[in-house]
């Protein structure tokens, strides 16, 4: 009867696992379409004096997860405006295996050389998110989300600093 119970109960967990696996690296994420009528992704930029504005988007391959503000990873081509933001704490994101065209070792290797440059898309395109794009000479981009000074210190359960804006209710 221990035998029996053991082997249950290994084949339980095993089949636990696998589940969990599929459901975080598989299961919640999904394929970012094009939003335009031409086809293009509305991907925008935040220029040195605060403007925020479209940018110009080709060969768009994204991916994002309604289960984490954090998940949304993209590639493409886009030629950049010369006044476009710089992002100074850029820190890509590893992405699920399958989505190949996202490296975020090699992204973060280039961003350390100065092969590639990081800049704001948008700041808190969810509260305490920013969007930050990498961009090689070439045009090739990566995007992704990464989390914000005022979202470490208020997903911490700290008061927002002075100069962030009020988080929404519940945070």
């Amino acid at each position: 009867m221990g035998k029996v119970l053991s082997i249950g109960i290994l084949v339980a967990a095993l089949i636990a696992g696998v589940a969990m696996y599929y459901l975080q690296v598989y299961h919640f994420y999904e394929e970012v379409r094009p939003v335009s009528e031409g086809g293009h992704v509305e991907m925008r930029i935040t220029l040195d004096g605060g403007d925020v504005v479209a940018l110009p988007v080709r060969d768009f391959d994204g991916i994002d997860a309604d289960s984490s503000p954090i998940r949304f990873r993209a590639c493409f081509e886009t030629d950049l405006p010369q006044d476009a933001a710089p992002y100074a704490a850029a820190e890509p994101l590893n992405a699920p295996g399958w989505f190949d065209c996202f490296d975020a070792g090699a992204i973060g290797a280039a961003l350390g050389d100065g092969t590639a440059r990081a800049y704001l898309s948008e700041a808190h395109i969810t509260y305490g998110i920013d969007r930050v794009i990498a961009v090689y000479p070439d045009g090739r981009a990566f995007a992704w989300h990464q989390i914000n000074r005022c979202g470490e210190v208020v997903f911490d359960g700290q008061p927002a600093p002075d100069d962030c804006p009020e988080p929404p209710q519940g945070y």
